[in-house]
């Protein structure tokens, strides 16, 4: 897969002596100067954000959570269009992220807020795979989907509503088959329950 690489790294050989004399320089410093330099870091580097909120389970308000899942979804579907029709990368990290929220959205009884931003990601991530060579990130797209699908067969919303999301959904997906076949099988189901 041609996930977006990480900087360069040191040999190995380098990364350990690097890592150890690190190590020692801030086992020298205090807890507030550490507290700060990764501050500093998180708010310089969206993926350093992401892996700390996530290490030290940060909590953070709805309407934060939406923000940094929009966020995500722009990092995640991000391409540079002079690359189209090839095997890009892509920030799975991201995508990563974009799953872990909308789980934390729907936790906190969000559903509602979710629709909309998997709406999103489908219209974003859709445009990501047309435009690839091989659609590589459509298995992320799907994993992000799922977490949502999953919610909406359980969920108390009114089922007009569910068939109209997953009828929506399936219209904006730009390449017609990522999470084609559970979008279809959620409104089918919830077709046959008004009918019955």
């Amino acid at each position: 897969m041609a996930k977006r690489p990480s900087k360069k790294a040191l040999p190995s050989s380098q990364q350990s002596g690097a890592a150890a004399e690190l190590r020692h320089a801030l086992a020298r410093r205090i807890k507030s100067e550490l507290v700060d330099v990764l501050v500093e870091l998180a708010q310089a580097d969206r993926g350093i954000l992401r892996l700390l909120i996530t290490r030290f389970d940060v909590a953070t308000s709805p309407d934060e959570l939406i923000a940094a899942t929009r966020q995500a979804i722009a990092d995640a579907t991000r391409f540079d269009k002079r690359d189209q029709n090839s095997n890009f990368s892509y920030d799975d990290q991201a995508y990563g992220e974009v799953k872990r929220n909308l789980d934390r959205l729907i936790a906190l009884g969000q559903l509602v807020q979710a629709l909309p931003l998997a709406m999103e990601l489908m219209e974003r991530g859709s445009y990501q795979v047309e435009m690839s060579d091989e659609g590589l990130m459509t298995e992320e797209i799907e994993d992000c989907l799922t977490v949502v699908l999953t919610a909406l067969r359980t969920c108390d919303l009114p089922t007009a509503e569910v068939i109209a999301w997953c009828s929506a959904m399936l219209d904006a997906d730009r390449v017609g088959f990522i999470a084609s076949e559970p979008l279809q099988s959620l409104r089918s189901h919830h077709q046959a329950t008004t009918s019955q």
